[in-house]
């Protein structure tokens, strides 16, 4: 067959139209057959989201009155008052003050001294080498504000973990011993206090989790240095979105925070507690601890005391807050079961009644 010539090549060119689009709207039915199901599903995944705004987030904070100051020798003889005003203030707004525990206050003061200058005194590049990741559990954290780039605040997470001491001792030497030995001598006593707490609780709880709550990496301790104090919301809005995003990797039955380490008075510092219920805040008296619900706590009560975020916010200076996260190293269902005082006294006197009962038969 020859080529055409370009005459008719001219006369007759190729029809390459694209074929007509397709009308909007037909009336012929279409060819899925659950065609309902298929307009649900896209009416709901094509459904704008309701979005929850900042101020949902942070509702506008609220002084409150001062909670219950319990003294730590009624707790340890199991006295009933203070039970009843512990879990009385857990339910209400997560936190009550312990009074009279025993620890000094030279003791606590020498722990911030010694950690400004072991650990938060060493310099920036020192610090990335021992920073905090998810394979780490201690080292250090910064915080930054994202609107003008400066730095609100430094936390270093403290625990026994040998890796840590020899990272730090490598970088700071003598000074983190010293910090070192003294959070060890805080983390003895302490841990006692947490251990009769949780045994009060569960005494009295009457629910219990059957498995384990969350990363158990034990009991740590969170030295946070606040580094400018000009807006105490800001640096609590960063403080509760920092702690919301963490998650709970760092679990904990109960929080004790000690707020007067650097501060010459208790009405240096305001202490902020965030949970679902609302924001309060609010004067701590001196020498007092106060004790935080974690999210253990929240797991083996149902529900029934709520995890709660607390933070002592320094007003007139630049200050060093500890908080030690207890957690037992056990869990619940393997702690042994125990009978309170009133209990115990039934169950002695029972004793003594079949003694005697015992004693008359045999006569």
């Amino acid at each position: 067959m020859g080529m055409m010539s370009p005459e008719l090549t001219a006369a007759t060119p190729f029809d390459f139209r694209a074929p007509p689009p397709s009308p909007i709207n037909t009336s012929r039915r279409s060819s899925v057959t659950n065609d309902d199901v298929l307009t649900d599903f896209l009416e709901h995944s094509l459904r704008v989201p309701n979005l929850v705004l900042p101020e949902n987030i942070f509702p506008r904070q609220r002084f409150i009155q001062t909670p219950p100051r319990i003294d730590f020798r009624s707790i340890e003889s199991s006295d009933h008052d203070s039970v009843v005003r512990i879990l009385d203030s857990m339910g209400s707004i997560g936190c009550f003050q312990l009074g009279n525990h025993g620890i000094p206050m030279e003791l606590i003061g020498a722990a911030a001294s010694a950690a400004a200058v072991g650990v938060f005194g060493i310099s920036r590049e020192e610090k990335t080498v021992v920073t905090r990741s998810p394979e780490k559990g201690y080292g250090f954290e910064e915080y930054w504000d994202g609107e003008d780039e400066s730095e609100v605040s430094e936390e270093f997470v403290w625990s026994r973990d040998e890796g840590l001491r020899k990272e730090m001792e490598a970088i700071s030497g003598f000074g983190y011993s010293d910090f070192s030995n003294k959070m060890e001598a805080l983390t003895q006593v302490t841990e006692k206090m947490g251990e009769k707490i949780v045994k009060i609780f569960l005494e009295n709880c009457g629910k219990v989790a059957e498995k384990e709550v969350g990363w158990r990496q034990g009991s740590v301790w969170c030295v946070h240095k606040q580094k400018q104090n000009d807006e105490l919301e800001k640096c609590m809005k960063h403080d509760v979105m920092r702690m919301l995003i963490r998650g709970t990797d760092m679990s904990h039955a109960l929080c004790f925070h000690f707020c007067h380490g650097s501060s010459s008075s208790s009405s240096s510092c305001v202490f902020h507690v965030y949970s679902k219920k609302g924001w309060v805040c609010f004067v701590p008296e001196e020498s007092a601890i106060m004790v935080t619900v974690g999210d253990q706590i929240q797991a083996w009560s149902g529900g029934q005391y709520k995890h709660v975020i607390g933070r002592p916010i320094y007003k007139e200076e630049k200050g060093i807050s500890m908080a030690f996260l207890f957690a037992p190293t056990s869990s619940p269902s393997h702690v042994p079961p125990t009978l309170s005082l009133p209990h115990q006294a039934l169950f002695a006197l029972f004793l003594i009644l079949l003694y005697n009962a015992f004693l008359y038969f045999l006569n």
